[in-house]
């Protein structure tokens, strides 16, 4: 590699680093609701850390249900950090957004995005389905915010309590 593909890689790594610094500090964090045409009668308000969820014990979030195919915008500005299928939330987008939280959009019917994405609230990210370990369920999308640091002060008893410390309650944001 010359000179010349080295200063590129350099500066668009040196970019990206900054934009990703810029996200996480200086974006505030204005969640909107991702589900295009869901309110707060599209979602059970008790489901965050329901117990009894299943192999995944409890539920990491919140599932906002509208018919398959429904438009999902980001609910933040952030840039997208992973696309794809796999286990039980299907398909599914991760967007790296404020305060360095991740978004998970899981349970697509189909992605509209890319790794590397800048998307704001406005962008449609993917749609309304129920991939993954929804399959036998009517279609929804499950939302959840994840932290890169922990919240020590939230650790509960409950099964995978310590876990609790690096998720968020999406409903919070949401109402």
């Amino acid at each position: 590699m010359g000179k010349g593909k080295i200063k590129k890689v350099i500066k668009n790594t040196l970019l990206v680093l900054f934009l990703i610094f810029l996200i996480g500090m200086l974006i505030p964090q204005n969640l909107k609701m991702p589900v295009e045409g869901a309110g707060s009668h599209s979602y059970n308000h008790q489901t965050f850390w329901y117990e009894g969820w299943g192999t995944s014990i409890v539920h990491k979030g919140v599932d906002i249900f509208a018919k398959r195919g429904t438009p999902i915008r980001s609910s933040v500005y952030g840039i997208v950090v992973g696309v794809a299928e796999y286990g039980k939330g299907g398909k599914f987008v991760l967007v790296l957004g404020p305060k360095w939280r991740i978004h998970y959009f899981a349970h697509c019917d189909e992605i509209k995005t890319h790794i590397g994405a800048f998307v704001s609230p406005n962008t449609i990210i993917g749609t309304v389905g129920n991939t993954g370990n929804a399959k036998t369920t009517p279609a929804h999308l499950h939302y959840g915010i994840g932290t890169l640091v922990p919240y020590p002060w939230r650790i509960d008893t409950s099964p995978l309590g310590w876990q609790k410390s690096f998720y968020l309650n999406p409903i919070d944001y949401l109402n």
